[in-house]
């Protein structure tokens, strides 16, 4: 049972007064606490700690949402009144997918609760991982851990009633190496749906020393060289392509905004054979994890792309009414933000190839290993992402380290020229930005060969 200072009894009362004047509403209650500890070289730059109620009440009357959202439960009746009030002066033609409505209490599996460890502690672990990064030629360091837990609620006038708890804890770290002549930056994430066990039982002097040492060893790398090649793309590169070139092309509202490579095309061959792609909210392990979406769709695997075919994309119960399917469960906003569809867990399953099996064949390649962002267009399906680093292949076997290295191309043309996926498998932690909104995300999947795509440096 969750501990919660929310009144289920008041905010009832409001749904059933709401019932009787609109054809659907829903109230969304939060009670967040929140931490953010920022560290540069060593000294502590920034606490920032919060504590924050909020209350957003949405209503569909006449074809037509009206919102509205207030910090004040004093307010709460009025912000009904006016988000009705708004519905009823507007005119649209929203329909929702049929109900479903569901009861249930989610409860947090995090260990240690924020208020469990004292900021010294967090400061501690810090310091830790800092002081594990003063190497040779590292310059300057900055720590970013921050975490959260809320209680939320969630009713609606079909009968949803959802409370539940949430815990996120997520610790950052960039390490800047300068020989007087070049410099290289190290970055890394440890975060999960947990508390700060998530810190507590990680390796923090491995974790500080590695990110020190990938931006030292990236000093001496070579400048790539340009044009088509065999790759291999890690894990987390393959994530983020997924996430981007893929993920964002199978949301319901960009379909239906006429803005996606992947509008129609449901049920074609759109990738190899040897391509499996899922999103899966439900998934604990992974960063974007949550039960219910705040709709209250229950979450579950959604098989995006299965061997080659699009078998299904993310919706919300508005964009999927109007593609005639059931909602995935992917409405996702922050508390009083409208509501949008959102990916959460996206990542490749994984196949059979070890990674020697992988490179092997490879007369001339490249290795691409992280990610430092990139631009995908997916109405054309073009993308350009840049990887942290870089690895020559020549005859099956690894050889120059390289730095700066772009990859880009067609999303379509990258599925379909996928011939060997690893049997490995990794996550990464993140946030993912749409239409001036962030929501935490996982992405990730195995080690995966293309036959052919193009490479070039970073300007």
């Amino acid at each position: 049972m969750i501990n919660t200072p929310i009144d289920v009894d008041y905010f009832q009362k409001i749904i059933n007064k709401l019932e009787t004047q609109v054809d659907y509403a829903d109230i969304r209650v939060e009670d967040l606490q929140s931490n953010t500890i920022i560290m540069k070289d060593g000294k502590i730059d920034n606490v920032d700690s919060g504590i924050n109620y909020a209350v957003a009440i949405r209503v569909l009357k006449n074809g037509a949402w009206g919102s509205a959202y207030t910090t004040e439960h004093e307010k709460v009746e009025d912000i009904a009144t006016k988000a009705t009030t708004l519905a009823a002066h507007l005119k649209s033609d929203v329909k929702l997918t049929p109900p479903d409505p569901q009861e249930d209490i989610v409860t947090s599996d995090a260990k240690i609760k924020i208020d469990d460890v004292t900021f010294d502690e967090k400061i501690d672990a810090m310091k830790d991982a800092n002081q594990a990064a003063q190497l040779d030629e590292i310059q300057s360091t900055n720590i970013v851990y921050s975490e959260s837990q809320s209680t939320s609620l969630l009713l609606s006038t079909e009968g949803t009633n959802i409370l539940s708890e949430n815990n996120r804890t997520l610790m950052s770290m960039n390490t800047v190496a300068n020989n007087g002549e070049v410099m290289q930056i190290g970055h890394k994430s440890l975060g999960a749906v947990g508390g700060f066990e998530v810190v507590a039982d990680a390796d923090l002097e491995v974790f500080g020393r590695q990110i020190a040492e990938k931006a030292i060893n990236l000093l001496d790398a070579k400048t790539p060289p340009s044009g088509n090649f065999p790759v291999i793309l890690d894990p987390e590169l393959a994530g983020v392509f997924i996430h981007e070139a893929l993920g964002h092309a199978s949301e319901a509202d960009i379909i239906l905004q006429n803005d996606s490579i992947l509008k129609g095309r449901l049920g074609e061959k759109i990738g190899s054979d040897l391509i499996t792609v899922v999103d899966d909210a439900s998934c604990k392990q992974g960063f974007g994890y949550y039960a219910y979406d705040v709709e209250g769709t229950k979450t579950s695997k959604n098989v995006l792309v299965e061997n080659g075919v699009l078998k299904s994309v993310l919706s919300s119960r508005e964009t999927a009414e109007k593609l005639g399917r059931k909602s995935s469960g992917n409405a996702r906003c922050p508390l009083g933000d409208q509501t949008i569809v959102r990916m959460s867990n996206t990542y490749i399953q994984p196949g059979d190839s070890s990674f020697d099996e992988l490179i092997e064949g490879i007369h001339d390649g490249i290795y691409l290993k992280g990610s430092r962002g990139g631009q995908v267009d997916t109405g054309r399906g073009v993308f350009q992402f840049n990887a942290v680093e870089a690895y020559t292949i020549n005859n099956g076997e690894l050889g120059e380290h390289i730095r700066d290295v772009s990859l880009s191309g067609s999303t379509l043309d990258i599925l379909n020229n996928v011939e060997g996926v690893g049997s490995d498998f990794a996550l990464s932690v993140g946030f993912c930005g749409k239409d001036g909104q962030t929501a935490p995300v996982g992405d990730g999947g195995p080690h995966i060969k293309v036959s052919k795509a193009t490479v070039g440096g970073v300007q």
